[in-house]
Protein backbone atom coordinates (compact mmCIF):
# COMPACT_ATOMS: atom_id res chain seq x y z
CA UNK A 1 0.00 0.00 0.00
CA UNK A 2 1.28 3.58 -1.12
CA UNK A 3 -1.09 5.66 -2.07
CA UNK A 4 -2.63 9.13 -1.05
CA UNK A 5 -5.46 6.92 0.41
CA UNK A 6 -3.58 4.78 2.28
CA UNK A 7 -2.83 8.06 4.84
CA UNK A 8 -5.00 8.03 7.50
CA UNK A 9 -5.93 11.27 8.83
CA UNK A 10 -3.99 14.37 8.15
CA UNK A 11 -5.73 15.52 5.28
CA UNK A 12 -4.74 19.02 4.70
CA UNK A 13 -1.48 17.75 4.12
CA UNK A 14 -2.37 15.05 1.61
CA UNK A 15 -4.49 18.08 -0.27
CA UNK A 16 -1.48 19.96 -0.15
CA UNK A 17 0.50 17.75 -1.83
CA UNK A 18 -1.87 16.63 -4.29
CA UNK A 19 -3.02 20.34 -5.37
CA UNK A 20 0.72 21.13 -5.96
CA UNK A 21 1.15 17.82 -8.56
CA UNK A 22 -2.25 18.43 -10.18
CA UNK A 23 -1.56 22.16 -10.87
CA UNK A 24 2.15 21.24 -11.27
CA UNK A 25 3.19 24.15 -8.84
CA UNK A 26 5.64 21.49 -6.70
CA UNK A 27 7.90 23.67 -4.75
CA UNK A 28 11.91 22.96 -4.30
CA UNK A 29 11.80 22.24 -0.99
CA UNK A 30 9.42 21.18 1.78
CA UNK A 31 9.38 20.17 5.63
CA UNK A 32 7.15 17.99 7.09
CA UNK A 33 7.11 18.44 10.97
CA UNK A 34 5.88 15.53 12.92
CA UNK A 35 6.49 13.83 15.74
CA UNK A 36 8.83 10.29 15.81
CA UNK A 37 6.95 7.62 14.33
CA UNK A 38 4.08 9.79 13.06
CA UNK A 39 4.11 8.46 9.48
CA UNK A 40 6.56 10.83 7.50
CA UNK A 41 8.97 8.95 6.00
CA UNK A 42 5.02 7.17 4.81
CA UNK A 43 3.47 10.56 3.16
CA UNK A 44 7.36 11.54 2.05
CA UNK A 45 7.65 8.46 -0.07
CA UNK A 46 4.36 8.84 -1.21
CA UNK A 47 4.91 12.14 -2.60
CA UNK A 48 8.01 11.22 -4.12
CA UNK A 49 6.84 8.27 -5.66
CA UNK A 50 3.43 10.25 -7.32
CA UNK A 51 6.13 12.49 -8.33
CA UNK A 52 7.76 10.06 -10.37
CA UNK A 53 5.35 7.90 -11.69
CA UNK A 54 5.25 7.23 -15.25
CA UNK A 55 1.18 8.23 -15.59
CA UNK A 56 1.39 11.55 -14.38
CA UNK A 57 -0.91 11.80 -11.72
CA UNK A 58 -1.86 12.76 -8.47
CA UNK A 59 -1.87 9.41 -7.02
CA UNK A 60 0.83 6.59 -7.48
CA UNK A 61 -0.22 4.39 -9.93
CA UNK A 62 1.87 1.54 -8.15
CA UNK A 63 2.20 -0.88 -11.46
CA UNK A 64 4.45 1.17 -13.80
CA UNK A 65 8.47 0.58 -13.36
CA UNK A 66 9.01 3.62 -11.46
CA UNK A 67 6.55 3.23 -9.07
CA UNK A 68 8.14 -0.33 -8.59
CA UNK A 69 11.35 0.93 -8.37
CA UNK A 70 10.25 3.36 -5.58
CA UNK A 71 8.41 0.70 -3.69
CA UNK A 72 11.55 -1.43 -3.47
CA UNK A 73 13.46 1.56 -2.35
CA UNK A 74 15.33 1.23 -5.06
CA UNK A 75 14.70 4.48 -7.14
CA UNK A 76 17.80 6.12 -8.94
CA UNK A 77 16.41 9.24 -8.68
CA UNK A 78 14.88 9.18 -5.21
CA UNK A 79 17.62 9.62 -2.58
CA UNK A 80 17.72 9.16 0.93
CA UNK A 81 20.24 10.92 2.89
CA UNK A 82 22.43 8.15 5.55
CA UNK A 83 24.82 9.53 7.79
CA UNK A 84 27.26 7.47 9.88
CA UNK A 85 26.81 9.19 13.16
CA UNK A 86 23.58 8.50 14.95
CA UNK A 87 22.98 12.00 16.27
CA UNK A 88 24.62 13.92 13.65
CA UNK A 89 23.90 15.27 9.86
CA UNK A 90 27.14 16.18 9.33
CA UNK A 91 28.23 19.27 6.59
CA UNK A 92 30.09 16.72 5.07
CA UNK A 93 26.80 14.37 4.47
CA UNK A 94 24.71 17.27 2.76
CA UNK A 95 28.20 18.42 0.64
CA UNK A 96 29.01 14.75 -0.40
CA UNK A 97 25.34 13.50 -0.54
CA UNK A 98 23.53 16.47 -2.11
CA UNK A 99 25.32 19.75 -3.21
CA UNK A 100 28.05 17.71 -4.67
CA UNK A 101 25.44 15.44 -6.61
CA UNK A 102 22.46 17.89 -7.51
CA UNK A 103 24.05 18.80 -10.22
CA UNK A 104 23.77 16.00 -12.06
CA UNK A 105 20.30 15.40 -13.91
CA UNK A 106 17.94 13.08 -12.89
CA UNK A 107 18.83 9.78 -14.10
CA UNK A 108 15.45 8.32 -15.67
CA UNK A 109 12.72 10.47 -14.08
CA UNK A 110 11.45 14.18 -14.43
CA UNK A 111 12.26 14.90 -11.29
CA UNK A 112 15.56 14.28 -8.72
CA UNK A 113 14.18 14.07 -5.28
CA UNK A 114 15.69 13.96 -1.94
CA UNK A 115 14.77 12.45 1.10
CA UNK A 116 16.73 14.05 4.56
CA UNK A 117 15.03 12.26 7.44
CA UNK A 118 15.69 13.39 11.15
CA UNK A 119 16.54 16.91 9.90
CA UNK A 120 16.52 18.25 13.52
CA UNK A 121 19.88 16.23 13.58
CA UNK A 122 21.68 19.16 10.82
CA UNK A 123 24.37 20.86 12.35
CA UNK A 124 23.88 24.52 11.81
CA UNK A 125 27.16 23.90 9.48
CA UNK A 126 24.94 21.65 7.53
CA UNK A 127 22.35 23.44 7.33
CA UNK A 128 24.48 26.93 6.17
CA UNK A 129 25.62 24.30 3.20
CA UNK A 130 21.75 23.37 2.39
CA UNK A 131 21.26 26.39 2.28
CA UNK A 132 23.43 27.42 -0.77
CA UNK A 133 21.50 24.67 -2.74
CA UNK A 134 17.99 25.45 -1.61
CA UNK A 135 18.95 29.18 -2.73
CA UNK A 136 19.43 28.00 -6.26
CA UNK A 137 18.46 24.97 -7.03
CA UNK A 138 18.14 23.19 -10.56
CA UNK A 139 14.39 23.06 -11.55
CA UNK A 140 14.35 18.97 -11.58
CA UNK A 141 15.14 19.28 -7.61
CA UNK A 142 12.74 18.63 -5.01
CA UNK A 143 14.10 18.32 -1.04
CA UNK A 144 11.96 16.94 0.94
CA UNK A 145 13.34 17.60 4.69
CA UNK A 146 11.80 15.12 7.84
CA UNK A 147 11.96 16.63 11.50
CA UNK A 148 10.20 16.16 14.73
CA UNK A 149 11.44 19.80 15.88
CA UNK A 150 11.48 22.24 13.10
CA UNK A 151 12.49 25.23 15.61
CA UNK A 152 15.84 23.14 15.33
CA UNK A 153 16.21 24.43 11.48
CA UNK A 154 17.25 27.96 10.67
CA UNK A 155 15.05 30.66 9.82
CA UNK A 156 16.70 31.04 6.63
CA UNK A 157 16.27 27.11 5.79
CA UNK A 158 12.57 27.24 6.71
CA UNK A 159 11.83 30.80 4.50
CA UNK A 160 13.00 28.72 1.36
CA UNK A 161 11.10 25.39 2.48
CA UNK A 162 7.13 25.19 2.37
CA UNK A 163 6.46 23.93 6.05
CA UNK A 164 3.82 21.05 7.05
CA UNK A 165 2.65 20.40 10.13
CA UNK A 166 1.47 16.55 10.88
CA UNK A 167 -1.81 16.61 13.10
CA UNK A 168 -2.75 14.32 15.78
CA UNK A 169 -4.89 11.73 14.19
CA UNK A 170 -8.47 11.47 15.84
CA UNK A 171 -8.92 8.12 18.70
CA UNK A 172 -11.52 6.54 16.16
CA UNK A 173 -9.34 6.58 13.51
CA UNK A 174 -6.76 5.11 15.37
CA UNK A 175 -8.88 2.51 16.99
CA UNK A 176 -10.58 1.65 14.05
CA UNK A 177 -6.98 1.28 12.08
CA UNK A 178 -5.83 -1.24 15.04
CA UNK A 179 -9.02 -3.52 15.02
CA UNK A 180 -9.55 -3.34 11.19
CA UNK A 181 -5.80 -4.11 9.69
CA UNK A 182 -4.28 -5.30 12.58
CA UNK A 183 -6.76 -7.22 14.41
CA UNK A 184 -5.78 -6.02 18.12
CA UNK A 185 -8.65 -6.65 20.63
CA UNK A 186 -10.97 -3.74 21.68
CA UNK A 187 -9.60 -3.47 25.02
CA UNK A 188 -5.97 -3.24 23.88
CA UNK A 189 -6.90 -1.25 21.26
CA UNK A 190 -8.77 1.77 23.09
CA UNK A 191 -5.28 1.17 25.57
CA UNK A 192 -2.70 1.83 22.50
CA UNK A 193 -4.75 4.50 21.44
CA UNK A 194 -4.71 6.36 24.96
CA UNK A 195 -0.92 5.98 24.81
CA UNK A 196 -0.14 7.23 21.46
CA UNK A 197 -1.99 10.14 21.68
CA UNK A 198 -2.80 10.53 18.04
CA UNK A 199 0.12 9.09 16.79
CA UNK A 200 -0.76 6.09 14.36
CA UNK A 201 2.51 4.95 13.92
CA UNK A 202 2.86 5.07 17.93
CA UNK A 203 -0.13 2.98 18.14
CA UNK A 204 1.31 0.66 15.87
CA UNK A 205 4.47 -0.24 17.57
CA UNK A 206 2.90 -0.43 20.92
CA UNK A 207 -0.35 -2.89 19.55
CA UNK A 208 2.84 -4.94 18.71
CA UNK A 209 4.51 -4.60 21.18
CA UNK A 210 4.58 -8.00 23.58
CA UNK A 211 7.35 -5.67 25.99
CA UNK A 212 5.00 -2.72 26.07
CA UNK A 213 2.48 -5.54 27.63
CA UNK A 214 4.83 -6.70 30.21
CA UNK A 215 5.90 -2.94 30.96
CA UNK A 216 1.91 -2.60 31.58
CA UNK A 217 1.23 -5.10 33.65
CA UNK A 218 4.37 -3.97 36.16
CA UNK A 219 3.76 -0.31 36.20
CA UNK A 220 0.02 -1.19 37.06
CA UNK A 221 0.75 -3.64 40.10
CA UNK A 222 2.74 -0.89 41.25
CA UNK A 223 0.29 1.55 41.33
CA UNK A 224 -2.22 -1.35 43.20
CA UNK A 225 0.16 -1.56 45.54
CA UNK A 226 2.60 1.10 46.42
CA UNK A 227 0.39 2.77 49.47
CA UNK A 228 1.61 -0.37 51.46
CA UNK A 229 4.91 -0.78 50.30
CA UNK A 230 8.15 0.20 52.71
CA UNK A 231 10.78 2.34 50.99
CA UNK A 232 13.62 -0.77 50.61
CA UNK A 233 10.20 -2.20 48.12
CA UNK A 234 10.06 0.85 46.64
CA UNK A 235 13.74 0.76 45.93
CA UNK A 236 13.45 -3.07 44.50
CA UNK A 237 10.70 -1.27 42.18
CA UNK A 238 13.20 1.57 40.80
CA UNK A 239 15.49 -1.07 40.04
CA UNK A 240 13.05 -3.34 38.04
CA UNK A 241 11.89 0.26 36.30
CA UNK A 242 15.80 1.22 35.84
CA UNK A 243 15.72 -2.01 33.51
CA UNK A 244 13.22 -0.09 31.24
CA UNK A 245 15.22 2.81 30.64
CA UNK A 246 14.56 2.80 26.79
CA UNK A 247 10.98 2.57 27.77
CA UNK A 248 10.67 4.86 30.91
CA UNK A 249 8.40 7.38 28.94
CA UNK A 250 5.97 4.34 27.98
CA UNK A 251 6.45 2.90 31.66
CA UNK A 252 5.62 6.83 33.22
CA UNK A 253 2.61 7.33 30.33
CA UNK A 254 1.13 4.48 31.63
CA UNK A 255 1.07 5.48 35.17
CA UNK A 256 -0.59 8.59 34.25
CA UNK A 257 -3.20 7.14 32.02
CA UNK A 258 -3.84 5.24 35.60
CA UNK A 259 -4.29 8.60 37.56
CA UNK A 260 -6.16 9.99 34.48
CA UNK A 261 -8.89 7.01 35.51
CA UNK A 262 -8.38 7.59 39.00
CA UNK A 263 -9.45 11.14 38.40
CA UNK A 264 -12.36 10.54 35.97
CA UNK A 265 -13.90 8.16 37.91
CA UNK A 266 -13.51 10.26 41.54
CA UNK A 267 -15.77 12.91 38.85
CA UNK A 268 -17.73 10.61 37.86
CA UNK A 269 -18.10 7.78 39.76
CA UNK A 270 -18.76 5.61 35.71
CA UNK A 271 -16.36 3.29 34.63
CA UNK A 272 -17.77 3.12 31.22
CA UNK A 273 -15.04 5.36 30.38
CA UNK A 274 -12.00 3.95 31.61
CA UNK A 275 -8.80 3.22 30.13
CA UNK A 276 -8.52 0.04 32.84
CA UNK A 277 -11.95 -0.82 33.20
CA UNK A 278 -10.50 -4.34 33.99
CA UNK A 279 -8.92 -2.82 37.20
CA UNK A 280 -12.08 -1.06 38.87
CA UNK A 281 -12.02 -2.00 42.30
CA UNK A 282 -8.39 -0.96 42.62
CA UNK A 283 -9.33 2.47 40.82
CA UNK A 284 -12.51 2.64 43.45
CA UNK A 285 -10.10 2.38 46.08
CA UNK A 286 -7.47 5.02 45.09
CA UNK A 287 -10.02 7.37 44.59
CA UNK A 288 -11.75 7.19 46.96
CA UNK A 289 -8.14 7.70 49.36
CA UNK A 290 -7.01 10.50 47.48
CA UNK A 291 -8.29 14.27 46.79
CA UNK A 292 -8.57 16.48 43.77
CA UNK A 293 -5.23 17.91 44.90
CA UNK A 294 -3.80 15.01 45.46
CA UNK A 295 -3.98 13.29 41.95
CA UNK A 296 -3.28 16.33 40.23
CA UNK A 297 -0.09 16.93 42.08
CA UNK A 298 0.93 13.54 41.15
CA UNK A 299 0.06 13.91 36.71
CA UNK A 300 2.22 17.28 37.36
CA UNK A 301 5.03 15.21 39.00
CA UNK A 302 5.05 12.42 35.98
CA UNK A 303 5.21 15.31 33.68
CA UNK A 304 8.27 16.70 35.89
CA UNK A 305 9.74 13.27 36.15
CA UNK A 306 9.65 13.08 32.14
CA UNK A 307 11.18 15.91 31.38
CA UNK A 308 13.87 15.70 34.17
CA UNK A 309 14.89 12.85 32.53
CA UNK A 310 14.74 14.13 28.84
CA UNK A 311 17.36 16.56 30.59
CA UNK A 312 19.72 13.64 31.79
CA UNK A 313 18.48 14.37 35.73
CA UNK A 314 19.95 11.41 37.59
CA UNK A 315 17.20 8.37 37.01
CA UNK A 316 17.51 6.89 40.17
CA UNK A 317 17.27 10.05 42.03
CA UNK A 318 14.07 11.16 39.33
CA UNK A 319 12.14 7.71 39.79
CA UNK A 320 12.25 7.99 43.92
CA UNK A 321 10.96 11.11 44.01
CA UNK A 322 7.96 10.46 41.84
CA UNK A 323 7.04 7.40 44.01
CA UNK A 324 7.89 9.12 46.93
CA UNK A 325 5.11 12.08 45.48
CA UNK A 326 2.73 9.58 44.32
CA UNK A 327 2.88 7.05 47.49
CA UNK A 328 2.44 10.67 49.90
CA UNK A 329 -0.06 11.68 47.68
Amino acid sequence: MAKFTDIIGQEQLKEHLQNAIRAGKVSHAYIINGERCAGKEFIAGIFAMALQCERAEDEPCEECHSCKQAMSKNHPDIIRLVHEKPNTISVEDIRKQINHDIGIKPYSSRWKIYLINEGEKMTVQAQNALLKTLEEPPEYAVILILTTNVNTLLPTILSRCVVLHMKPVEDRLVKKYLMEEMRIPDYKAEICVAFARGNLGKAKLLAGNEEFDHIREEAITLMKYIGEMEINEIVGAIKKINEYKLEVNDYLDIISVWYRDVLLFKATNDANHLIFKEEIQYIKKAAGKSDYEGIENILKALEKAKSRLNANVNFDLTIELLLLTIRES
